[in-house]
C-alpha cells in the first residue's frame, strides 16, 4: 500500500522521522521551535539536516538557471564556447578587472582572519590569478567533443553510433578556494552548465570572478550567462539544499572529512550521482635500496605547503632506519625554515632513530594504529614517521590505513617500484615528490577535484575529475533499409 504525502508545514517535539527505512530520530525541542513552513528536512546518515527556506530558495534559483542554461547551450557554436574561453582569459589578465577582484579578495581574507578561519587557500595571489587564467586557455585550446563518435557497431544495412553527449547540470560545493570558480567553469567545454556553493570566506571573491570575469565572457560569444551560476548563500545548508535538488544530473563536493561524506549522503539520497574529492594526504614507503639524496630532496618538496597531494605519513624499512630517519628529519627542518617550526608524530619504533639536536620541531607520539591521522596544517609542516620491518609491512599498512589517496615509492629498482604499484590500493603511485598529483599541473587538464578510492573506484576514466569527464552517451540509429524489422 502507498501512502500520499502531504506538505510539511511544521514539527512537533517527540515527533518521528525515518531514517534508513528501518530507524527513527525523535524530534527535539530546538529543531521543533526553529522549523518553519518553507523549510525542509534531509537525512544524511541516520542524522536528520534541517534545511531553511532561505537556502531552499537560493539553491532553487540558481539551479533553475543552469537548467535553462543548459537547454540554450546545446544551440551553441564550438567556436563560440571556445571563445568564452579565451575572453574570460583576458579578462583575468586585465589589470582594472583583476584589481576589483582583488580589493574584494583582500576583504574576504580581513573577515575570515577576524573569525580565526585559515586564509592558505582563500587568499588570492598572483599565482592563483595566472593559474586560472592558463586553465582557461587549456579549455580554449581542449578538443570540442560535444558531440563526438566514440564507435559504430554495424550491422550490414544498419549501424548504431555511439555519441559523446553532455550529462547536464553539474552542482559543486567546494571549500573556499577562489580558484575553483574558474575550475568549475571547465564543464561548459563539454555541453554542462555548472551550480557553485563554495564556503562563506570566499563568497564575496566568487560572486566578484562570475560578475566581472564569467558572465561577461559568456554573454560576449552568446552563451547563456546561467552556464556557470552561484549558489548567493552563505549557509552550510545551501550546499545540502542544492545537493538535494534532483535536477543535478553530478554532484561534485570537494573538501575535506565527515562534511565531504555527508554532502554525499545527501545527494545519493536524492537519487543524484556524486563524485567525492575529501581526505587526503599522502604516503611515501621507503625501499632498502632508497638513495639518501633523492629521498631527502622529495621530502622537502612533499612538504611545501598543505593540501590533498602533501605528505603525511612516511615508512622507513627497519634495516635503514639509523641512516634514513634522520635525512627525513633534516628534510623536515629545512621545510620549516623561517617558519614558526614543524611537528613530526613518531612511533615507537621511529623514536629512537629521531635525531636528539633538531631545534623548533615538537615530538608527538602516534600508535601504529593511529598512522591514519590526516594532520591539517598552515604555518607548521606536520608529518608522522614510522619503521617498518620491510615493504609488504608498509603496503599493508597503507592499504589499512590511508585514504588510499597518493603513495610514492622511493627505490632505485623499477621492479620494485613496479611491485608497489600492483600492490597498492591508489589511484596516484610515483617514484618522487607527492604534490606532482595535480590536473593541470600533471596532465595539463584543469580540475574539478581528485577523487580518492575510500569508496570505491570512481569515474572509470580517472581518478581526475575533468571537465571533460563530465559526459554521457547517446546512441544513434541509422537505417538504410526501411524494411528492417526483428
Amino acid at each position: 500500500m502507498t501512502a500520499s504525502a502531504k506538505p510539511l508545514v511544521g514539527l512537533t517535539v517527540g515527533q518521528s522521522v525515518i531514517v534508513g527505512g528501518d530507524r527513527v530520530i525523535e524530534v527535539d525541542e530546538e529543531l521543533a521551535s526553529a522549523f518553519a513552513p518553507g523549510d525542509r528536512l534531509v537525512v544524511a546518515d541516520d542524522a536528520v539536516i534541517h534545511l531553511r527556506a532561505s537556502d531552499v530558495g537560493a539553491a532553487d534559483r540558481a539551479v533553475q538557471e543552469a537548467t535553462d542554461a543548459f537547454a540554450l547551450l546545446n544551440g551553441c557554436s564550438d567556436q563560440s564556447v571556445t571563445a568564452f574561453f579565451v575572453t574570460a582569459a583576458e579578462l583575468l589578465e586585465d589589470s582594472a578587472v583583476i584589481a576589483e577582484i582583488t580589493a574584494v579578495n583582500e576583504a574576504d581574507v580581513a573577515s575570515a582572519l577576524e573569525r580565526g578561519r585559515s586564509v592558505t587557500r582563500l587568499r588570492l595571489d598572483a599565482r592563483m590569478v595566472a593559474d586560472m587564467a592558463a586553465g582557461l586557455r587549456m579549455w580554449a585550446e581542449a578538443p570540442a567533443e560535444r558531440d563526438g563518435l566514440l564507435g559504430t557497431v554495424e550491422h550490414g544495412s544498419w549501424r548504431i553510433e555511439s555519441r559523446r553527449a553532455p550529462l547536464g547540470v553539474v552542482g559543486f560545493v567546494f571549500e573556499g578556494r577562489p580558484n575553483v570558480v574558474v575550475d568549475a567553469a571547465g564543464v561548459v567545454r563539454s555541453g554542462n552548465t555548472a551550480v557553485l556553493r563554495i564556503g562563506s570566506d570566499a563568497l564575496a571573491t566568487a560572486r566578484g570572478i562570475i560578475e566581472r570575469v564569467l558572465q561577461p565572457a559568456l554573454a560576449a560569444h552568446g552563451l547563456p550567462t546561467g552556464s556557470v551560476g552561484l549558489v548567493d548563500a552563505e549557509s552550510h545548508g545551501a550546499g545540502y539544499a542544492l545537493f538535494s535538488d534532483r535536477r543535478l544530473s553530478l554532484a561534485v563536493a570537494r573538501g575535506s572529512g565527515r562534511a565531504v561524506a555527508s554532502l554525499g549522503a545527501v545527494a545519493r539520497s536524492a537519487g543524484v550521482p556524486v563524485s567525492l574529492h575529501g581526505t587526503g594526504g599522502a604516503w611515501m614507503l621507503i625501499a632498502e635500496d632508497a638513495d639518501s639524496s633523492r629521498l631527502a630532496a622529495v621530502v622537502e618538496h612533499s612538504l611545501d605547503r598543505k593540501v590533498c597531494n602533501t605528505l603525511n605519513v612516511c615508512c622507513v624499512p627497519r634495516s635503514r632506519a639509523a641512516e634514513l630517519v634522520p635525512v627525513v628529519a633534516e628534510s623536515l627542518a629545512r621545510v620549516s625554515d623561517g617558519r614558526p617550526g614543524a611537528t613530526v608524530h613518531l612511533t615507537d619504533e621511529a623514536r629512537p632513530h629521531w635525531p636528539a639536536s633538531l631545534p623548533g620541531i615538537d615530538i608527538e607520539a602516534i600508535d601504529v594504529d593511529g598512522l591514519g591521522a590526516e594532520w591539517e596544517w598552515e604555518d607548521r609542516p606536520e608529518v608522522t614517521v614510522h619503521v617498518v620491518d620491510d615493504l609488504d609491512v608498509a603496503i599493508s599498512l597503507c592499504n589499512r590505513q590511508s585514504p588510499r589517496f597518493v603513495v610514492s615509492v622511493i627505490s632505485e629498482d623499477p621492479d620494485t617500484i613496479q611491485r608497489v604499484y600492483e600492490a597498492v590500493d591508489v589511484p596516484f603511485v610515483g617514484d618522487g615528490f607527492t604534490r606532482w598529483v595535480d590536473g593541470q599541473y600533471a596532465l595539463r587538464a584543469p580540475e574539478l577535484g581528485l577523487s580518492n578510492w575510500e569508496n570505491g573506484r570512481l569515474l572509470g576514466r580517472s581518478a581526475i575529475l575533468s571537465g571533460s569527464s563530465v559526459h554521457t552517451i547517446r546512441h544513434l540509429a541509422r537505417f538504410g533499409d526501411p524494411g528492417i524489422h526483428r
